[in-house]
């Protein structure tokens, strides 16, 4: 008899966090997890540049190898 009363209840929560989870304090969370929002978007910016020097140099080797295929197509 106690099964059905917990399961009664696990259901009852589980509807709760389905249907009213539009509650979630998204800054309190940062704080808690030690993530500060703003430094995430100068290292993305930092890592997006140093990705973009790194492979500049083939991305012209790209470029004219698919100039190359489009004249032997002709």
């Amino acid at each position: 008899m106690g099964r059905g009363r917990a399961k009664a209840k696990q259901v009852k929560v589980a509807r709760q966090l389905k249907y009213n989870s539009g509650g979630t304090d998204l800054d309190r969370l940062r704080e808690e997890l030690g993530v500060n929002h703003d430094s995430n978007q100068n290292d993305d910016d930092v890592v997006d540049d140093e990705l973009a020097d790194r492979y500049a140099d083939y991305a012209g080797e790209v470029d004219d190898d698919d100039e190359d295929d489009r004249s032997r197509r002709r």
